[in-house]
């Protein structure tokens, strides 16, 4: 049985990393995230957010309904910072900047990304080379849309390595990783980075360095 790795426990909630690979909930015969943290620490939970099943990275879960609540609400007023690590080819048309339009259903369960900006997915990122036709983006959603880090990367003609959805190159994982994540709760303030630790990209010296350099991404001067 999979053992998840707990990053930090607080009263009211868990922080904790979800492998790349696995699902978030039950899919026929194999038990999903939540259901193997229910096993593992033999309690009931409720889950805040979510990671797609090739994600991986941190993720917060509730203790208890009232949390959740309290959590969830973060969230919604986007008061929750999120970071993620990705990697794409070099051929995107942007190195960094900040993507924003609406996201429309499109084929095989896929979306795609509008001109119009009714009700914008909003995304701010930085893009780096690390050689061999590769860029390491570190992306900042200001929405939490579906598949939204994919799609945008999709729009900028360099879908994620690994994201066979989108048309990225075939390779080990999808390489895609919930890397940081900062908000206030209880009028106590929580910075949580988590690197990724699977996937060769991910492992290579030029990356591993370059993580070390975006340790502190709250920081950065972010593109408008």
């Amino acid at each position: 049985m999979t053992k998840l790795s707990i990053i930090h426990e607080h009263q009211d909630w868990w922080l904790c990393h979800k492998p790349a690979g696995l699902g978030f909930h039950d899919e026929d015969d194999e038990l999903g995230f939540i259901s193997l943290l229910r096993n593992q620490l033999g309690c009931d939970m409720w889950p805040v957010h979510r990671l797609d099943k090739l994600t991986s990275g941190l993720i917060l879960v509730a203790k208890s309904k009232l949390s959740c609540s309290r959590l969830c609400q973060l969230f919604s007023d986007r008061e929750v910072e999120k970071y993620y690590l990705a990697i794409a080819p070099s051929s995107m048309k942007k190195k960094q900047g900040k993507v924003s339009g609406d996201m429309a259903k499109s084929r095989r369960g896929s979306y795609k990304l509008l001109k119009s900006l009714e009700n914008p997915a909003i995304t701010q990122f930085f893009s780096i080379s690390i050689g061999e036709g590769l860029r390491l983006c570190l992306l900042k959603p200001k929405t939490g849309k579906t598949h939204q880090l994919r799609v945008v990367l999709k729009s900028l003609g360099a879908a994620i390595i690994g994201d066979e959805l989108y048309g990225g190159k075939q390779s080990d994982r999808m390489y895609l990783h919930a890397y940081a994540m900062r908000f206030t709760y209880e009028q106590t303030a929580y910075e949580f980075l988590t690197p990724p630790d699977d996937g060769t990209l991910f492992a290579s010296p030029t990356v591993t360095q370059q993580v070390l350099e975006w340790s502190q991404p709250w920081d950065l001067n972010w593109p408008a």
